[in-house]
């Protein structure tokens, strides 16, 4: 099971689920401080802004960060669960847990699992660009992006609340 969250409700999360794995996705990594309940080697930080495009100052998602992620999400035992967060718990952690429940679910369709991420976070937001990038990587032929659009935009927010993708 994936559990999304908030850079600031990451502790709790990782408690309140026994998750043995975290997976960053944010700028400024070195800020996060890895739960003590899980080893160092089940934590990857992936440093990435929250943009969809090249700009100056800032570090787009690309094809490398992608691989890195999916690579760690392949190596998930999932004996328990895993929490996926970016600062807000919005765009990036949204968009790399479906980017994960793709990459673990081969054959699921696209659409289901964005439906169930809406529907359990009005405000997700998962961010296009990371998303385009898992669905070339992960072979979707657009599925992917097809299905973020199906999604519809999320409410407006400042932070996200936690919530769970089941991967089955």
């Amino acid at each position: 099971m994936l559990h999304v969250c908030s850079l600031a409700a990451l502790p709790d999360t990782v408690r309140a689920t026994g998750a043995s794995h975290v997976l960053t996705v944010m700028a400024n990594v070195d800020q996060v401080q890895r739960p003590p309940s899980v080893l160092a080697a089940n934590h990857l930080k992936v440093s990435m802004d929250d943009i969809t495009e090249a700009m100056d100052g800032f570090v787009a998602p690309t094809d490398a960060h992608i691989e890195k992620v999916l690579t760690f999400v392949r190596c998930w035992d999932r004996r328990a669960p895993m929490v996926v967060h970016c600062y807000a718990g919005i765009s990036r952690s949204t968009a790399s847990a479906f980017a994960a429940a793709c990459a673990l679910n081969p054959h699921r369709d696209e659409i289901a699992i964005a439906r169930q991420i809406r529907e359990a976070s009005p405000i997700a937001s998962p961010n296009r660009l990371i998303v385009s990038l898992a669905d070339k990587a992960l072979g979707r032929d657009g599925r992917m992006l097809r299905a973020l659009d199906a999604m519809g935009p999320g409410s407006m927010s400042v932070e996200g609340r936690p919530f769970r993708i089941d991967l089955e």
